[in-house]
């Protein structure tokens, strides 16, 4: 039998979840079954890796997440000549942007079967309640043009429930992730303290955090949350990118926190270094289903992460990892407390939490699922 042929679309080429889960689809896809191609906004980390593995991709220069009329309608037309040309027969979008673009263009140029995974609503992010309204409109008629809807949590489920003529197209499928192994505590502390040049005693707890440095994640509340605990023997490292590192960099040097937080930045494959972390921070305002928790889970790290979308899916609090209120300084100042200085309980959270990650999150299964889908 011929070739499926199919065609992933995201709309930003830098390393995130939803890149990662493009990545890894595209990668993973029986080579006999699928001809598989990309197309992206960008030339970020996500075009190098798939163009290393041998995966066509297609990059939009003028592609952007935020509403440009003109660059959308550039995106728009060539989408829809492309998707006429090359006749796919599954257009696998992902993004909210290209989710609805896509959408259209796909339906017009007569795609047979268009699927779209939401990686979280735009809608749930911190906005005026106006524009969260409008969103919200938006979205519900970009999915009215798409066959399929991939929801990574039951909570992506919950956020739209109530919309009339989608419902039904919804499936659940988790993220998943392989037991890959990293560097070894030792060597992977060594690295993150040569590179921040710090001199650290033997019984410094390590916090840590993997993130994009945007609201969306709510470092800032992790950030403060650790003045009242300043006396305790830790260090928290942050590892990413992203828009706010200079109001971090504000922020950690006027609470004069800067012998105790550090900006590590960018770290290509950074879930190789998570085995330094005694314990691992997500404190975000909104998620979807953050893989970075699957991630340090596999690492069999303590975890304490806000009690937001489908973290809880993930997390059951006191189980396998502790849950704390969003936005909540206090709580979360309280629960790293508990965690610094209770080294069983610390242990115990890890070890159950790769459990929970090896038996309900792998990437065979999500892998599996999606196979199906299509």
């Amino acid at each position: 039998m011929p070739k499926k042929k199919i065609i992933f679309a995201i709309t930003k080429s830098f390393w995130g979840g939803a890149q990662r889960y493009v990545y890894d689809l595209a990668v993973n896809l029986p080579k006999d079954l699928y001809d598989v191609m990309v197309i992206t906004g960008g030339n970020g980390p996500l075009v190098d890796k798939l163009q290393i593995s041998g995966i066509r991709t297609i990059n939009l220069s003028y592609l952007g997440r935020d509403v440009a009329f003109f660059s959308d309608i550039k995106t728009f037309l060539f989408l829809f000549q492309f998707f006429h040309n090359e006749k796919p027969d599954i257009v696998h979008l992902n993004s909210s942007k290209m989710g609805g673009i896509g959408a259209i263009a796909g339906k017009l140029a007569g795609v047979k079967k268009i699927i779209f995974t939401c990686h979280g609503w735009a809608f749930n992010e911190d906005r005026p309640w106006l524009a969260k309204k409008a969103i919200k409109l938006m979205t519900w008629l970009s999915l009215l043009f798409q066959d399929k809807i991939i929801a990574v949590s039951k909570a992506v489920i919950n956020d739209i429930s109530g919309l009339p003529l989608v419902s039904k197209k919804f499936f659940l499928i988790h993220n998943g992730v392989k037991a890959q192994p990293g560097l070894e505590k030792g060597a992977a502390r060594d690295f993150l303290a040569k590179k921040l040049n710090l001199k650290i005693s033997s019984d410094t707890v390590w916090i840590g955090t993997v993130s994009e440095l945007t609201k969306n994640k709510g470092i800032e509340y992790a950030i403060k949350a650790l003045v009242p605990i300043r006396r305790l023997p830790f260090i928290f490292i942050i590892i990413g990118e992203g828009e706010l590192k200079e109001k971090l960099k504000d922020q950690i040097s006027n609470l004069k926190i800067e012998d105790k937080v550090f900006l590590a930045g960018y770290l290509e494959e950074a879930k190789k270094y998570l085995a330094a972390f005694d314990i691992f921070t997500l404190t975000s305002i909104t998620e979807a289903f953050p893989y970075v928790l699957l991630e340090a889970g596999n690492a069999g790290i303590s975890v304490l992460a806000s009690d937001v979308g489908g973290i809880k899916e993930i997390i059951t609090d006191k189980k396998n990892g502790i849950l704390v209120k969003t936005k909540d300084i206090g709580d979360i100042s309280k629960n790293l407390t508990r965690l610094i200085e209770d080294k069983e309980e610390k242990k115990k959270l890890g070890r159950d939490l790769k459990e929970t990650i090896a038996s309900e999150f792998s990437f065979e299964k999500m892998l599996e699922k999606t196979f199906n889908l299509y």
